[in-house]
């Protein structure tokens, strides 16, 4: 099973690529932007990812099914069956793509028994991925240059917290938190970007105080765990799971590298 999500990893990486490319085309054009029933943005660029995911996934692996936030009408009932399946975001931060400030990204994870094992994280404007698979380890490329593993850091004793806080969704929550916290250095960007600033060691703890979706953190919690971080629901301290219920909403969360500082104090 091991040896399946670590040969699955090149092509999924090839498909974040693909649709990557397929979101640039529509990146540089006067693109429209249309709503979805909750308000959110939604833009052809999803739409050209999604199709373009989909269709890699399914010559891949036909037999395992697939969960995309641009086609999650799927009843629990059916989902329920599913011990392993694809779970992606075809543009995570749409926001941030409308906005055209770069912060933005392909999402695949594969999900096994409600838990992620392998995750791909691929930023369109820069060429960057992230990609960890369980038994394999976790990495990040640069455009033209070979993958170098990557870990969470420890603490720097006697320096300022490194927190990084959503572009958009930032809140009252983010805000106590850090103020509980003491002193602190917070950055704020879009995506499952902030999920992977743990991941490589660029950032100690992400708090989600706000609602998210499990397509918007299922790959990049794969590539944090890897790596040797944590993503914990706040009300119960444990990691978070998939595909448990009917709704695909996440729990407030927090993302951290070092185990050694109880960070759940810090929520109110």
């Amino acid at each position: 099973m091991r040896d399946q999500w670590i040969n699955w990893l090149e092509p999924v990486r090839a498909l974040a690529a693909e649709a990557s490319a397929r979101i640039l085309d529509i990146y540089a054009t006067a693109f429209d932007v249309a709503a979805k029933a909750d308000d959110s943005p939604l833009t052809t660029a999803d739409l050209a990812s999604h199709h373009a995911i989909v269709a890699g996934l399914q010559r891949l692996t036909p037999d395992i099914p697939i969960l995309s936030e641009e086609s999650a009408a799927i009843p629990f009932a059916e989902r329920s069956q599913w011990r392993r399946y694809w779970l992606i975001d075809p543009l995570d931060g749409t926001k941030e793509f409308v906005q055209r400030n770069g912060q933005f990204t392909v999402n695949i994870a594969l999900i096994e028994a409600h838990e992620p094992v392998l995750g791909v994280v691929r930023i369109p404007v820069t060429g960057r991925c992230y990609f960890a698979a369980r038994g394999y380890g976790a990495f990040r490329e640069e455009s033209g240059q070979p993958p170098e593993p990557i870990q969470v850091k420890p603490l720097s004793p006697g320096q300022p917290v490194r927190v990084v806080g959503s572009r958009s969704h930032g809140g009252p929550g983010l805000q106590r938190f850090v103020a509980a916290l003491g002193p602190h250095a917070l950055i704020t960007i879009g995506s499952s970007l902030k999920l992977c600033q743990v991941a490589e060691g660029s950032a100690d703890v992400y708090p989600r105080l706000g609602p998210t979706s499990e397509w918007d953190t299922a790959a990049a919690q794969a590539i944090v765990e890897v790596a040797g971080g944590r993503v914990v629901s706040v009300e119960t301290g444990w990691p978070l799971r998939y595909n448990t219920g009917d709704s695909l909403l996440n729990p407030h969360f927090i993302v951290y590298g070092d185990a050694g500082r109880d960070w759940l104090i810090y929520v109110q």
